[in-house]
């Protein structure tokens, strides 16, 4: 009895931000090692598929760098990185396409499978993500990727509004009709500005952001925009965090109303981040 007492006063405490994020855009990116993961994936996606018909409108821009750079070492291609991206000639993005695209149908099958009403779409198509050719910090140039300029946001605002969860992969196109590799947190924070998200969440395999990787008592709740920033500058955030941290802060002060850098690997992580007082990543806020 006190274990079913126990189960119902969760829910309880869940009904006040059901209540707040009904019917509110939620943006998640999701990728890297953890969207590999059979188990740690079913799991992200159960909580996403409960959001679903819990009322809230999810949504998911997913990348894929560990299956493209595996692909690109089964076919003897070496894999160069600039300022942490991922120099793509054409051969590179086939291989990005054919890798993001065979991610994109497994996340929309396996939410299908659990009930919902899911749908893949590339960002190239219809214009959703639009981009120019982006460049190295240094001028240099670093083939068919791009940065993104504007968002036509209409053909997931309608897909949201037949309940439909959109699955994104992060390709996009330029004014000559070229499609471009984007980094996915990069078209996550443009994607919840455009729609006016209530939230973005990127998952990661870390518990957040922590002041020493080293110490997990360092771990940080909260930050605000500055203090972010100025974690950045100190070097404390680092490596792959910049870019999620970046993105965050972009979201925000574009209007977003709060960023969750969360652990994906920790059960029901994205139900506990949204739907409890406390929550269980890192939050960024204004």
């Amino acid at each position: 009895m006190e274990e079913i007492i126990r189960k119902a006063d969760v829910l309880i405490e869940a009904l006040p931000y059901i209540k707040v994020f009904h019917k509110k855009i939620l943006v998640i990116k999701y990728g890297g090692s953890i969207l590999g993961d059979d188990k740690i994936r079913k799991g992200v996606l159960e909580d996403i598929v409960f959001l679903n018909f819990m009322g809230l409108r999810p949504m998911i821009i997913h990348g894929g760098g560990p299956n493209i750079t595996e692909r690109m070492k089964q076919e003897g291609n070496q894999t160069e990185f600039v300022d942490g991206i991922r120099v793509t000639d054409k051969k590179t993005l086939k291989i990005v396409k054919e890798e993001l695209q065979k991610l994109n149908n497994q996340i929309v099958k396996e939410l299908n499978e659990l009930g919902a009403k899911a749908q893949g779409i590339i960002g190239s198509h219809k214009k959703i993500i639009k981009v120019e050719k982006k460049l190295a910090k240094t001028g240099k140039s670093l083939g068919f990727v791009g940065r993104v300029t504007a968002i036509n946001s209409r053909p997931l605002l309608n897909m949201l509004d037949k309940e439909i969860i959109p699955v994104v992969c992060p390709i996009g196109v330029g004014v000559s009709g070229k499609e471009y590799n984007v980094n996915a947190d990069e078209a996550a924070a443009q994607i919840a500005i455009s729609l006016k998200a209530e939230k973005i969440v990127l998952l990661t395999d870390v518990l957040g952001i922590m002041r020493n990787p080293e110490d997990i008592h360092s771990f940080i709740a909260s930050l605000k925009i500055d203090e972010a920033k100025k974690l950045i500058i100190e070097g404390i955030i680092a490596q792959g965090m910049i870019p999620k941290v970046s993105a965050a802060i972009q979201s925000i002060t574009s209007g977003v109303n709060k960023a969750h850098i969360i652990n994906a690997s920790l059960n029901r992580a994205l139900l506990l981040e949204i739907f409890t007082d406390k929550g269980i990543g890192t939050e960024i806020v204004k």
